[in-house]
């Protein structure tokens, strides 16, 4: 086979310029004086999150909470740096081919679960092979979809070789949704008891209350901060902010501004950080309601996004297209109507033969964000404006993602995690054999096209009017609304060190944090 060694390969290579003004890791105010580390090594971590976490096993995980709890007990085969691009975890980064076909993996000696077992490459090819089997119905099954085959040719050693060669393929190996899990347990019981690599093992669960994790001394990047990590769950905000300024809880994510400002104390601090994720109004197409593009379209027009944004998120965000990637983002105001335009929706209404509006059934949820329930009044109240009855269903956390996992909707209230490439954002979606197609109800053979077009290179110039017309197609068809991007908010304990700051509010480095 012939090679050529890319220590330093990134598929993504100028994201640091695009993200760097607003990503660059910060640590907040320790409490020693000095700035020296006065961290309790027996301490206790208190993390609040809004919804109980009840996907566990790695490959099943969409809800931000259950990505939150496993990106502590689970390790991905590569991370990301502060700005997004993979950088080396339980492997270097790989060898790749001069056909760009096959990737040779070289793992980490020493790595052990949190059962004690080894890590080797077993572990990885079974867990790749787990995912790519259709009857796991994993979310990142589309991120091996040119995957042609795995070996582990020895311990230490992956081997994937692929169909055609993908750009995007080393970003999808950098999240919690492809995380390693062990090939000797049962996938099934990992349900009730996750077996990871990562800095901390899991402990107990309290359904609906908290989920436990202790320390991982034998973590391989190093020894975490706390030797207990409590994620504890309370879905009502006022409660979280009483929480954290009487400090049991020490950190907390927050998506309104109004309710981050009012959680800073003299004991609390926020930070504010830039995102990749993206709110949306998901149209699936393939509901008889919405089957008509006009329908959409007339849904499309009658949304100020702007409105939402002040009503709902209470001004923070920024209006978006389809795609938030800094190289390949797309431009908000390319689509048929960047304005709310009545006028227009109603053109739209004629043209699908429903002049006098619709009914439209919306489902959002109660608890994954804080915001979705007044996305959807809001924009209840602007399809009035036309004649589109909109009937909201508000779900808890759970009820939501198995009615969203089951594609049993016609319109829903999301928001759903970007990221640096655009491949890896929406080929799961938007293609015909997309691991969430259903969920989307969008493809075409044009589209399926355009995306295999997107990762036969790593060319960022020519890869960019590729996405640009991928972006186009889907607000000119309308296959959902996007919305907005929002700002997220840290706020934590004083006594927290070492807590550093990401995009996406992501804490997949919650590990290096402690409490004084």
């Amino acid at each position: 086979m012939s090679t050529q060694r890319r220590h330093g390969h990134r598929t993504h290579a100028t994201v640091a310029t695009a993200l760097a003004a607003g990503l660059l890791a910060a640590t907040l105010a320790g409490c020693g004086s000095g700035g020296e580390k006065t961290g309790d090594a027996n301490g206790t971590l208190v993390f609040g999150i809004s919804a109980d976490p009840a996907q566990m096993v790695p490959w099943t995980a969409t809800s931000t909470q259950s990505i939150q709890v496993l990106s502590q007990i689970y390790s991905p085969l590569l991370n990301t740096d502060a700005e997004g691009v993979p950088e080396a975890g339980l492997a270097e980064l790989p060898e790749i081919s001069e056909d760009g076909k096959t990737y040779t993996f070289t793992l980490r000696e020493g790595v052990t679960f949190g059962d004690g077992s080894a890590l080797d490459s077993a572990d990885v090819k079974y867990t790749y092979e787990k995912i790519i089997d259709p009857a796991s119905s994993a979310s990142s099954a589309s991120y091996f979809a040119n995957v042609a085959g795995i070996e582990a040719p020895d311990p230490q050693t992956v081997v994937v070789t692929l169909k055609q060669p993908d750009a995007s393929f080393v970003a999808g190996l950098t999240g919690v949704n492809t995380a390693i899990v062990p090939s000797d347990v049962d996938a099934k019981s990992l349900e009730a008891k996750p077996v990871g690599s990562g800095p901390y093992q899991f402990k107990s669960r309290t359904p609906n209350e908290s989920i436990t994790l202790t320390r991982n001394a034998d973590y391989y990047a190093g020894k975490p901060g706390a030797a207990t990590v409590e994620f504890r769950v309370i879905p009502d905000e006022q409660s979280m902010v009483s929480s954290l300024k009487t400090g049991s809880v020490d950190v907390a994510i927050f998506d309104n501004p109004v309710t981050a400002k009012t959680a800073t104390s003299g004991q609390t601090e926020s930070m504010t950080v830039d995102s990749l994720s993206y709110h949306v109004l998901q149209l699936r197409a393939t509901s008889p309601t919405l089957k008509d593009p006009n329908a959409r379209l007339a849904i499309q027009c009658a949304i100020s996004r702007e409105d939402v944004i002040d009503s709902a998120a209470l001004g923070s965000g920024k209006p978006t297209g389809p795609i938030t990637s800094p190289e390949y983002r797309s431009d908000a105001e390319a689509q048929p109507c960047p304005e709310q335009d009545l006028d227009k929706a109603k053109d739209y209404l004629a043209k699908a033969g429903k002049p006098n509006g619709f009914t439209l059934n919306l489902m959002t949820s109660q608890g994954l964000y804080s915001t979705a329930v007044d996305e959807a009044q809001n924009i209840q109240a602007q399809l009035g404006k036309v004649g589109i009855k909109v009937n909201v269903e508000a779900l808890d956390s759970n009820a939501y993602v198995e009615r969203w996992l089951a594609a049993d909707f016609d319109a829903a209230i999301a928001m759903n995690g970007g990221s640096s490439d655009p491949n890896t954002m929406y080929s799961r979606y938007f293609t015909k054999a997309g691991s969430f197609n259903k969920v989307a109800g969008y493809s075409s053979p044009e589209l399926d096209k355009l995306f295999a077009d997107g990762i036969a290179t790593t060319d960022t110039a020519a890869r960019k009017p590729i996405y640009e017309e991928i972006s186009q197609r889907l607000v000119d068809q309308a296959a959902w609304v996007w919305l907005f991007t929002p700002e997220m908010y840290v706020v934590a304990n004083k006594r927290v060190e070492g807590l550093e700051e990401r995009t996406d509010a992501s804490i997949a480095t919650l590990w290096k944090a402690s409490v004084s």
